[in-house]
């Protein structure tokens, strides 16, 4: 019995060894991600504050004003002021600088960073600005996350329930016997996409209003608004998957590789925390990745009440990247193993 039992564990090993798509990914993939997430989360210590600074344009330097020099604030150049009081309102800064003439300041009345940060400001020039109130309920750490969880959930539903599974079929034989009948590869693509789309979205409502009937978060949008953002959003993930399922062979080298892509976007993409403050090169990145338009475009209409005409930047970038992915999913579709 030892024996046997050996032989196949040598045997199962040269497998493994010998299939080096595998072997390079199990690799490189830690190294990968260790990297990556040293570069992310390298660099100064994160402020305790961040104070928005309309500025007409000038750099913001401590020669502009001494409360610019203050320590573990961070101070970043505002957009237009509507938008800044607006962001201002949902407590997605702590306070608003204007360095322009007549100078002046905007606090959140609801926020107690508001307050720290106001006498501190005063303190270091009591007379020089005006002051201006807003108000804005903060919205609860778990009414941002809750899109987010979800979001990743529907995200490794959909590149491991197709990707995998497609790479599975083919190493069986299965897709080899398809090959066999007249279904053509697209019409093959098409079915695995909405049999996922159908399970996924049953799931995720079911989770959906579950959870926010217990934690009672808020939903500012329309329901429908938000159905039409997920399954969207859950055809170009489930699209994606199909593209390395493709031409892969080894559901070991797929695993490494919908891990690769999985990864980077449960990090960058805004699951957890908010890239707002992040390196620019890093927000360009999240930006190339669909989980960050899905959750950008749900928070929108769950907390800000936004539609999809108010969304469709994010939207018209999901059905680009859904299209993209189908058609080289059905271009590089191979049934049987080379």
């Amino acid at each position: 019995m030892i024996r046997r039992m050996l032989a196949v564990l040598h045997a199962r090993n040269l497998e493994f060894v010998r299939d080096r798509s595998s072997l390079g990914w199990n690799i490189l993939l830690p190294v990968l991600l260790v990297f990556g997430l040293a570069f992310v989360f390298s660099g100064d210590e994160k402020p305790l504050y961040q104070v928005g600074v309309l500025s007409g344009g000038n750099p913001l330097k401590a020669e502009t004003h001494p409360f610019l020099d203050t320590k573990y604030i961070g101070f970043f150049a505002a957009g237009s002021e509507e938008e800044a009081v607006w962001e201002l309102e949902h407590h997605r800064m702590d306070m608003l600088l204007d360095l322009r003439q007549p100078a002046r300041y905007w606090i959140n009345e609801d926020s107690p960073q508001g307050y720290i940060l106001e006498k501190l400001l005063l303190q270091s020039d009591p007379a020089g600005f005006a002051r201006a109130t807003v108000t804005g309920p903060r919205i609860r750490y778990v009414d941002w996350l809750l899109p987010g969880i979800l979001g990743m959930n529907m995200m490794f539903s959909c590149l491991f329930g197709v990707g995998y599974v497609v790479v599975r079929y083919r190493k069986s034989g299965f897709l080899k016997r398809l090959r066999g009948t007249p279904l053509r590869a697209l019409e093959f693509i098409i079915a695995q996409v909405l049999s996922r789309i159908m399970l996924i979205m049953v799931i995720t409502s079911f989770v959906f209003f579950g959870t926010t009937t217990l934690l009672q978060t808020p939903m500012a949008g329309s329901y429908l608004d938000l159905f039409f953002v997920a399954t969207l959003g859950a055809v170009s993930l489930i699209a994606l998957g199909l593209v390395v399922a493709a031409r892969v062979d080894s559901e070991e080298l797929a695993g490494g590789i919908l891990n690769m892509i999985s990864w980077p976007m449960m990090l960058i993409s805004g699951v957890w925390f908010s890239m707002e403050a992040a390196h620019p090169l890093m927000q360009k990145a999240a930006e190339a990745l669909p989980l960050t338009q899905i959750l950008d475009a749900a928070r929108a209409i769950m907390l800000d009440g936004a539609t999809l005409a108010d969304v469709r930047a994010e939207l018209v970038v999901l059905v680009g990247m859904s299209v993209v992915f189908l058609t080289l999913g059905a271009a590089l579709f191979k049934w049987r193993l080379d």
